[in-house]
C-alpha cells in the first residue's frame, strides 16, 4: 500500500512535465546512436577494416532506420506512443551491450542496425509524443523540444564518448556503460507517462503496416522531405566520414575534439530551429536550403585546402540551415496531418531523411578508394549544394505559385 501511495504523487509529478521527460527520454536514445563516432578510429585498430567498411557500418544504421519507418512507422498510431517509447530504448540498451561486446565487423554491423530500430522507432513516435504530451499553449514551442531533442541528442553521443575515450580509462567500455545507466533512468521515467492515443490497442496486435500520407498532407510533403534529405545528408558526412578526415588529412588525433566537432554541427541545428518562429516554417525551409549551401561551401574549403577553421564554420553553417529545414519541415507536416495519421506522416518524413544520410555517405565510401576521402568529399559537397540550390528554388517557386 505504500508503495501505491508513493507511486502516485511521482506519476503525477512526472506527467506534468510530460512533453519534457518524454523529450530527454528522445535525446537519451538518439545520443545512443552517434555515441560511436569518434570510437571508430579505436575499432580500426583492434579489428582492422577500411574506411568503406566504417560508410558501410554507418549505412546500416540508416537502413535500420529506414526498414522501421517503413514497416511500423504508424504502428504507434494504433497500439500507443509509450510502448513503442520502451521498445525503443530496449533496442538503445541491447545495442550498446553489442557494442560492448565488439571484436568484429558483424558485431559492429548487429550495433549499428540495432541502433538504427531503436531510433526508428523513437523518430516519429518520439516527435509526436512531445507535441501530444505538451499543454496546448504551447504546442509551438513543443515543436521546437522535440526537434531539439532529436538533434541535441544526436549531438551530445560523440561529444560525451569523445571525452570519456580520450580522458578515462577503458575508452570501448565507458561510454556504453554511461549510456546503459542513461537508459535505465529514461525507461523507468516513460514508463510514468500517461498514454495519449485514444483506444490504443494492446502491443502484441501490432502489425507492419508502411507509413501512409492523408491527402491533407501531400501538398507539403514534398518540399519538407527535400528538404531534410540535403540536410541530413550533410549531418550523416559529419558523423561517419569527419574523423577519418580530421585525424588522415588534418592530423586532429584527440577524440575529444573529433567529438566537440561534430557536436558543433547538431548544435547549430539546434540553434537554427530557434529562428523558425520568426520566420514561419514556409519561409524557413528555403532559407534553410540557402544556408545550407553556404555550409557545402565551407565544407568544400576545408577539404581543397586541408585546414580546420572552414570545417568547423562549415558545421555551424550546415548545422544551422539543416535545423531551419527540419523544423519547418516537421511544423508543415505535424500541422498538416490528421491526430490519427500524425505519427505515421512524421515517420514518412524521416524514412526520407535517413536516405538522406545513407545514399550519399556510402557514394563516398565507394569514392574513397580511386580519389581519397578529401575528393570524395568534394564530389559529395557539390552534389548536395546542387540538390539544396534546386530545393530553394523549387520551394520558393511554390510560394509565389500559392500567392
Amino acid at each position: 500500500m505504500t508503495d501505491r501511495r508513493t507511486a502516485r504523487p511521482a506519476r503525477t509529478a512526472v506527467a506534468r512535465a510530460g512533453h519534457l521527460v518524454a523529450a530527454a527520454a528522445f535525446a537519451v536514445c538518439m545520443a545512443g546512436t552517434t555515441l560511436p563516432t569518434p570510437l571508430y578510429g579505436l575499432y580500426q585498430e583492434k579489428i582492422g577494416f577500411s574506411e568503406l567498411t566504417v560508410t558501410v557500418v554507418f549505412a546500416v544504421y540508416a537502413f535500420g532506420v529506414i526498414g522501421v519507418l517503413l514497416l511500423v512507422g504508424n504502428v504507434s498510431d494504433s497500439v500507443g506512443r509509450r510502448p513503442v517509447l520502451l521498445c525503443g530504448l530496449a533496442c538503445s540498451a541491447a545495442s550498446a551491450v553489442v557494442f560492448l561486446a565488439a571484436d568484429s565487423v558483424a558485431l559492429l554491423c548487429l550495433g549499428r542496425l540495432l541502433s538504427g530500430l531503436s531510433a526508428g522507432l523513437f523518430t516519429g513516435t518520439g516527435t509526436a509524443y512531445v507535441l501530444e504530451l505538451a499543454p496546448p499553449g504551447q504546442r509551438a514551442r513543443a515543436s521546437f523540444v522535440a526537434t531539439a531533442a532529436n538533434m541535441g541528442g544526436l549531438g551530445c553521443g560523440p561529444l560525451l564518448s569523445g571525452v570519456l575515450s580520450q580522458y578515462a580509462p577503458h575508452p570501448l567500455v565507458l561510454p556504453f556503460a554511461v549510456h546503459l545507466g542513461l537508459l535505465a533512468v529514461s525507461f523507468a521515467l516513460t514508463r510514468l507517462l500517461p498514454e495519449t492515443v485514444a483506444g490504443a490497442r494492446p502491443l502484441r496486435t501490432a502489425r507492419p503496416v508502411r507509413p501512409s500520407l492523408p491527402p491533407e498532407v501531400r501538398r507539403v510533403f514534398v518540399p519538407a522531405g527535400v528538404a531534410a534529405f540535403a540536410g541530413f545528408s550533410l549531418l550523416g558526412l559529419f558523423t561517419s566520414v569527419s574523423p577519418a578526415f580530421l585525424a588522415v588529412d588534418l592530423g586532429v588525433h584527440n577524440r575529444a575534439v573529433v567529438g566537440l566537432v561534430v557536436f558543433t554541427a547538431f548544435f547549430a541545428s539546434t540553434l537554427g530551429q530557434l529562428l523558425v518562429p520568426r520566420l514561419g516554417t514556409a519561409r524557413a525551409i528555403p532559407l534553410g536550403c540557402l544556408v545550407l549551401i553556404a555550409g557545402m561551401a565551407l565544407l568544400a574549403s576545408s577539404l581543397a585546402w586541408e585546414v580546420l577553421p572552414p570545417l568547423v564554420l562549415s558545421a555551424l553553417a550546415g548545422g544551422a540551415g539543416q535545423g531551419m529545414g527540419l523544423r519547418g519541415a516537421v511544423g508543415e507536416v505535424a500541422a498538416a496531418a490528421p491526430a490519427e495519421h500524425r505519427g505515421g506522416a512524421l515517420s514518412a518524413l524521416f524514412v526520407v531523411a535517413y536516405f538522406g544520410i545513407s545514399i550519399p555517405v556510402i557514394g563516398v565510401g565507394l569514392l574513397t578508394g580511386p580519389l581519397g576521402l578529401a575528393h570524395a568529399g568534394l564530389v559529395f559537397a557539390g552534389c548536395m549544394a546542387v540538390l539544396a540550390a534546386a530545393s530553394g528554388v523549387y520551394l520558393l517557386r511554390q510560394a509565389r505559385a500559392l500567392t
